[in-house]
């Protein structure tokens, strides 16, 4: 779970480093994959660990925020 949140954040910055459009946009689509995948992992914590809803479902929230964002960004460029 941690690989993937932290993966949304590294790739970001690398994307935000980018010397081309092309490389700009490919890492922005692997921010959107690496969000849903972390949307999944939460998702999944939370059917085995309902009584943290409170705590887990802001993040898959804000999971889905993200990869909504990102999909944006992409779909823009498009």
């Amino acid at each position: 779970m941690l690989q993937c949140t932290s993966s949304v954040g590294a790739n970001y910055r690398e994307a935000n480093d980018s010397i081309t459009k092309k490389d700009f946009y490919h890492r922005i689509g692997i921010c959107r994959r690496e969000s849903k995948e972390s949307k999944y992992w939460l998702e999944l914590l939370l059917h085995s660990n309902q009584k943290f809803s409170d705590k887990i479902e802001p993040l898959i929230d804000e999971a889905l925020q993200l990869v909504r964002i990102f999909a944006s960004i992409v779909k823009n460029n498009l």
